[in-house]
């Protein structure tokens, strides 16, 4: 289910993708053949444009609903990414959050993404990644919020877990979710062993099972890593930062 892409989009991409520096991509035996959700630490803005831009084959993005609509674009942007700010720089951020909003618009509305909604139509959002699914893409969730589970991953929101569901209602197959480590001080993609949705379990099972196993395993592969910094889930000064060991 490509999207139609507009010319000042497709300009955009081409300028971003010519800058944006390249990842590898370690782990692809672990990818199945069947569609997957890969399930990644957010590492800020890096995990949505590495996903976008480095992850190889057919594959879309849940983003949130409201950077896709230019009512609430500027609302959110201040306050997902900029308000946290120190006092005196955010009356620029928030002009800037206003700023961004038609170019942001353009962007999400064209690029490879799902919309996810936080209220009734979240409905929408189940029902576009299983069209992706069943169309054969792959689709990437970047589920983590503002709780620390270690010093690698923030704990992941589990409802995404729900499309495994839906799918195998509607296909009689047990989808899969594939861990992803993103390391950008490593320029590298790390992708861990999958596990399988299990029908036969409640939803708050699979639920709480899920999200456990690919954020142990996130750590497991950063860990095992040589040492570098981890791109953490919120905005924070660089100082901040941790590293994996």
């Amino acid at each position: 289910m490509r999207k139609k892409q507009t010319r000042i989009y497709r300009a955009i991409r081409w300028c971003v993708n010519a800058v944006y520096p390249d990842f590898k991509v370690e782990g692809l035996q672990n990818m199945p053949q069947e569609p997957v959700i890969v399930v990644g630490n957010h590492a800020q803005m890096t995990g949505p444009l590495a996903g976008e831009l480095r992850f190889p084959g057919e594959h879309y993005l849940w983003c949130a609903a409201e950077m896709m609509h230019k009512e609430t674009v500027a609302d959110y942007a201040y306050q997902d990414f900029w308000s946290k700010k120190p006092k005196w720089l955010r009356p620029f951020y928030k002009l800037l959050s206003h700023m961004i909003v038609p170019v942001a618009v353009c962007i999400f509305t064209n690029a490879r993404t799902i919309g996810v909604y936080r209220d009734a139509r979240i409905m929408s959002t189940f029902k576009e990644t299983l069209q992706c699914l069943e169309d054969g893409a792959n689709v990437i969730i970047y589920p983590e919020h503002e709780v620390a589970y270690n010093h690698i991953v923030y704990e992941f929101q589990q409802n995404f877990v729900d499309v495994a569901r839906l799918y195998y209602r509607r296909t009689g197959k047990r989808l899969q979710f594939v861990p992803m480590y993103l390391a950008p001080k490593l320029r590298t993609i790390y992708l861990g062993t999958p596990i399988s949705f299990d029908p036969a379990q409640s939803i708050e099972t699979e639920r709480k099972r899920i999200c456990t196993y690919c954020m142990d395993h996130i750590t497991e592969i950063a860990v095992g890593l040589p040492e570098h910094t981890v791109v953490p889930y919120p905005n924070m000064p660089k100082k901040q930062w941790r590293k994996n060991k």
